[in-house]
């Protein structure tokens, strides 16, 4: 015997070796996780899925973000105008000094204008302003009335090339023009000037003052500060340093300018405020759960051991949950670490579960045998929580997929530890029983199940199908992405004010086009600027808009604008000539200016404009090459007074333009929520098959011949049972006709009894289900997807607890009462936890945490259904 018993003496210490080693490696790599960049994404858009079909449409979504993200902008505002440009220029000074930011612009620097007509001299002769286009196009070059010439200028007599004289003459003698000019030698007849006039520079309400950029409103003036960030705007380390050397900063600005406020915005402030919030709930949710979690054990086991050791089980879960899904994704959403602080009330019920079989077995306790007992009824519980996280890993949500990964990583950890860590640290019979709260449970359950069980059930079901049916016929649905993402009120209005006074609207809807070659993408662009130009004559007008093809024409206009100037002006050289002499020219200007025009020059390119420093504030408008095997190029084209009036039109627009799609990001994932919400309501049926099917092979005819000798028997007469001493396990007496009957007919009723097993298992859940759909019908709460979503997991999770009572009911030496207490203890946990993510300030949490608590608690109250009948039972 010695022999035999050495290795189970030596069994318990290899499990716990074994365990220690597995939650040392978790722990520590989490830790190395987190002790350099931090692993934790709060960019709310890595919550979206990848809605456009064409991946380039997401690839322009990624640019634009990215462009966005690493700019701040401020705000400086002051009734006087001196106050405001003086509180500016201390403002960026301080935020420079602070070494917070990559840059920071309150004067600009002066600009020689020049650099950009100096980009543009060599190849002006295919850059036509389209009024100057129009003109030569119908022979007619006098720009006098398309560029607002004075009535009366004074022509050289006697111009050879006619119209192109009156032209000549205005350019010569009209009053000097602001904005980008050119040299009077190199651009005589002002195309190249008219050309310059339309590029998309400043499309804004600002001005330049003082080397400021300034808006005037009414009585007030802003001033405009950019500043650049050194890393990215989600990384935790960059949000604290921005945030301290901004308040340090508005500090000292509101002792020597008091008159003087300061308006933010950018996505490191939006990141924080998610960062921050995120933490708060996870502090929240966390304390809370665990607080009411050891209040309800204590309460219940009267055991800090037990308290311990089903702790221990939980960190266990969380602790790996948290390094498999690092490891999987690489980072972890904030979301998913507030839903793991709600993963507490779940894990913790699979040692629950243990514990009861643990203090109903008493003095006769064996750890091993424990375990078995309840491996089964955890096992059904796991394969069922695990079908419903499973579902989530099909939704195209990074988020939620890590969600599930967080969760499933979680559960099965705590699974495991409960089957194998802790009947090697729980070897020793418990010391005292709670007998008498298990008697009160047994007592509670006789009565419960006698109302709601057996052939009631059906009533109970009819029943509440009938209350259920009106509120289901109230359901409405909101798919709207707004409502599912929080932002801070006071940064929402900050932004607005930036945005009325700069008056230019960041607007996320955006056109993408895209071609096999940079040329068909720059002609595409064209044709789409056409038509935008086209609407805004119209009830549909978008106002301005930006495209790189403003910037940089395709070599098919250049070359068209050329051989206009070529049939036009060019035509005739020696008239040309004689025009530009008449006109005052000098013979040597007028000869440079005609052998420009002879030499080759090839067409200009987006290369060469994006070689220039001037052209980065515009880079985002030009993707590239998007797709290097299928050599395919992309563009952006930003539309700014995008409306739901004209937005239609625009959609329009882009249909009928090949290679042109319209991107509106949140518009594109409210349509997808509401696809996969109808979708998720097909998901959640084929669940309810699978989980159906699940038990009814579990719970097949053969358990009857089980359920004989079963505790069943013994549910009626718990209230009759006498604590014995405390420490010492109630005496249980069989019932000697078992269910209920004798001999065939008690045979054949338990037979009819369990065939529909399964189902009597699933309709607790089923009903559940619907009485939640039904109480959000009568509240008139839309709908949502997370609410879909949640439902997957109220079917996972709350199956559990008619899983527990009918396995309970399996265990020929099990106490009914002490099973029904776990069962209501574990519900009381999740409920605790999951509870708390409905007080989420996360519209997506909270909508996910109300459905499940709901569906929870009908679960638990509709449990005793799946209990086998007692109607036979004898009195």
């Amino acid at each position: 015997m010695r022999v035999l018993q050495q290795p189970s003496a030596k069994q318990p210490w290899g499990m716990r070796a074994a365990w220690l080693l597995l939650a040392l490696a978790a722990a520590l790599y989490c830790g190395w996780r987190f002790a350099g960049p931090s692993p934790l994404q709060t960019n709310l858009l890595a919550l979206l899925p990848a809605t456009e079909a064409d991946p380039v449409a997401e690839k322009a979504v990624d640019t634009l973000a990215g462009a966005l993200g690493d700019r701040t902008v401020f705000l400086v505002t002051s009734n006087d105008d001196a106050h405001a440009k003086a509180a500016a220029k201390q403002l960026g000074a301080a935020l420079q000094k602070s070494g917070a930011f990559g840059s920071v612009t309150a004067e600009l620097p002066p600009f020689d204008l020049s650099q950009i007509a100096a980009l543009y001299m060599p190849y002006r002769f295919g850059l036509l302003a389209p009024a100057d286009r129009m003109a030569l196009a119908q022979n007619s070059a006098s720009s006098a009335t398309l560029h607002d010439t004075p009535q009366e200028v004074p022509r050289p007599e006697g111009s050879p090339l006619g119209g192109l004289g009156d032209a000549l003459a205005q350019r010569i003698y009209s009053p000097l023009r602001g904005g980008l000019t050119t040299p009077l030698a190199d651009d005589p007849f002002g195309w190249l000037e008219h050309w310059l006039g339309g590029l998309p520079l400043a499309t804004s309400n600002l001005e330049l003052e003082d080397n400021m950029l300034v808006s005037h409103r009414g009585a007030t003036t802003s001033v405009l500060i950019v500043a650049t960030l050194p890393g990215s705007a989600y990384e935790s380390k960059t949000q604290h340093t921005v945030l301290a050397a901004l308040a340090q900063g508005e500090s000292a600005l509101k002792q020597a300018f008091p008159d003087v406020s300061v308006a933010r915005t950018g996505a490191v402030f939006y990141a924080e405020s998610a960062r921050s919030a995120s933490e708060h709930e996870v502090h929240l949710i966390g304390v809370a759960s665990l607080c009411g979690i050891a209040l309800l054990m204590m309460w219940v086991f009267r055991s800090p051991r037990l308290l311990l050791l089903g702790f221990v089980s939980t960190a266990l879960g969380i602790v790996c949950a948290l390094a498999v899904t690092m490891l999987m994704f690489g980072q972890l959403h904030l979301l998913t670490l507030v839903f793991g602080a709600s993963l507490i009330g779940e894990a913790v019920d699979y040692s629950i579960q243990y514990f009861v079989v643990y203090l109903g077995a008493g003095r006769d306790w064996d750890s091993r045998r424990g375990a078995h007992a309840v491996r089964p009824a955890l096992t059904v519980a796991l394969a069922t929580s695990l079908l419903g996280y499973a579902i989530l890993t099909w939704v195209p949500f990074p988020a939620l997929k890590q969600i599930a990964c967080f969760a499933m990583a979680g559960i099965v950890t705590a699974f495991a530890s409960v089957l194998w860590l802790l009947p090697a640290l729980l070897t020793r019979p418990p010391r005292r029983s709670p007998q008498r709260v298990f008697a009160g449970a047994a007592r509670v359950l006789t009565v419960w199940h006698r109302t709601i069980g057996g052939k009631r059930a059906w009533f109970v079901a009819a029943l509440l199908l009938i209350v259920a049916i009106p509120g289901w016929l109230r359901l409405t649905s909101d798919d709207d992405i707004h409502l599912l993402i929080q932002r801070d009120p006071s940064l929402v209005a900050q932004e607005d004010k930036v945005r009325a006074a700069v008056g230019v609207d960041n607007s996320a809807q955006f056109f993408v086009v895209r071609g096999e070659t940079p040329e068909i993408v720059l002609e595409r662009a064209e044709a789409l600027g056409a038509k935008l130009d086209g609407l805004n004559g119209t009830a549909n007008k978008v106002g301005d808009y930006q495209s790189v093809a403003q910037f940089v024409p395709s070599a098919k206009q250049q070359d068209e604008d050329r051989a206009l100037l070529a049939q036009h002006v060019f035509n005739d050289p020696a008239a040309l000539r004689a025009t530009l002499l008449q006109a005052g020219f000098k013979d040597e200007v007028a000869d440079a200016w005609l052998a420009a025009y002879a030499k080759p020059q090839p067409p200009l390119t987006v290369d060469t404009w994006l070689a220039t420093p001037w052209s980065q504030p515009y880079k985002h408008l030009w993707l590239g090459a998007v797709d290097s095997t299928a050599k395919a190029y992309a563009a952006v084209v930003i539309p700014q007074g995008v409306t739901p009036q004209n937005e239609p039109a625009l959609i329009a627009t882009a249909q009928a333009l090949p290679g042109v799609v319209f991107v509106d990001k949140a518009a594109s994932v409210s349509k997808l929520f509401g696809a996969y919400r109808v979708d998720s309501g097909w998901w959640l049926g084929g669940a309810l098959a699978l989980v159906l099917v699940l038990l009814m092979l579990r719970y097949a005819p053969k358990e009857v011949l089980r359920l004989e000798g079963s505790p069943l028997g013994e549910l009626g007469d718990a209230s009759q049972k006498v604590s014995g001493p405390e420490g010492s396990p109630l005496p249980r007496r069989k019932s000697p006709r078992g269910i209920g009957g004798s001999g065939d007919a008690r045979q054949k009723d338990s037979l009819a009894d369990h065939v529909h097993g399964g189902i009597a298992v699933t309709l607790p859940v089923l009903l559940a289900v619907g009485v939640t759909l039904a109480v959000f019908g009568y509240a008139h709460v839309p709908l949502n997807l997370f609410n879909w979503l949640a439902l997957m997991l109220v079917l996972g999770v709350g199956a559990n607890y008619a899983v527990f009572l009918r396995e309970g009911c399996l265990r020929a030496d099990a106490d009914l009462g002490a099973v029904w207490t776990g069962v209501l203890l574990s519900a009381a946990t999740t409920l605790l936890s999951f509870g708390m993510l409905g007080m989420s300030a996360m519209p997506a949490l909270k909508s996910f945490g109300a459905t499940l608590a709901l569906g929870i608690a009908v679960s638990v109250l509709l449990a005793p259904i799946g209990m086998p009948s007692e109607s036979r039972r004898a009195a």
